[in-house]
């Protein structure tokens, strides 16, 4: 998501032993849906995904978060573009993706589907008429990014990473909400998803050469502990 609240991180040059308490989403039922932590494909990380995502976290610049002034979405260029220039735009590309029994109308709008929410572990029935329901999330939020860096980027820059498969992810709209613009050290995931969004959140730290705070980091190398 792209939310506006914060509270700033604090950051040092070399990683926490402290473990980050983060805040819960809404528990719910066991979810089934994982994904690859550079790939547009979603699936369950394996073992060799969780072994990758400690060795780039121990590569990553640990940093504390710059300020908010100057952040807008439009920052990020044009919301759900075409990127990938296959016809169709991002979010109905996402939506393809990460449902279930995907209905559509033409090659490419998403009217139908089902969705296993990975941050909750809900199962939610996705209809276009009530669209909010389903949500687009950032897993590395752009505001967060701004405060990481971004801010220093080209328009083009942002735009691609506002639009990039790899930080894209269909979720829930309540703890989508709930997540805003916070780090895994401020949110988490339920338990059965939490190995899979580490890698993702840390293969696209590592793309866009993104630091995170010592309460992030942290909460990553928890999270790989469910790997």
């Amino acid at each position: 998501m792209d939310g506006t609240k914060r509270t700033p991180g604090r950051g040092r040059l070399v990683p926490a032993a402290a473990l980050a308490v983060a805040l819960v989403a809404p528990a719910g039922c066991e979810g089934d849906v994982g994904l690859s932590e550079a790939s547009s494909t979603p699936r369950q990380p394996g073992s060799g995904d969780g072994r990758r995502a400690r060795a780039d976290l121990s590569g990553l610049k640990i940093a504390s978060e710059g300020r908010s002034t100057g952040y807008a979405r439009d920052e990020f260029g044009t919301r759900w573009k075409d990127t990938d220039h296959n016809g169709c735009d991002q979010r109905n590309d996402v939506l393809a993706r990460d449902l279930q029994d995907v209905e559509k109308k033409g090659k490419c709008v998403v009217l139908a589907g089902v969705l296993h929410d990975p941050y909750s572990g809900k199962t939610i029935t996705f209809e276009k008429k009530d669209a909010a329901k389903v949500q687009i999330d950032h897993v590395y939020p752009l505001a967060l990014a701004w405060r990481m860096g971004a801010s220093r980027w080209s328009e083009d820059q942002r735009e691609r990473f506002a639009n990039d498969h790899a930080n894209l992810l269909a979720v829930w709209g309540v703890p989508n909400r709930q997540k805003s613009d916070s780090g895994p050290g401020e949110w988490k995931p339920q338990k059965d998803f939490q190995c899979a969004y580490a890698v993702k959140y840390i293969a696209v730290a590592k793309k866009y050469s993104l630091p995170v705070t010592d309460p992030d980091h942290d909460a990553l190398q928890t999270f790989l502990g469910r790997c």
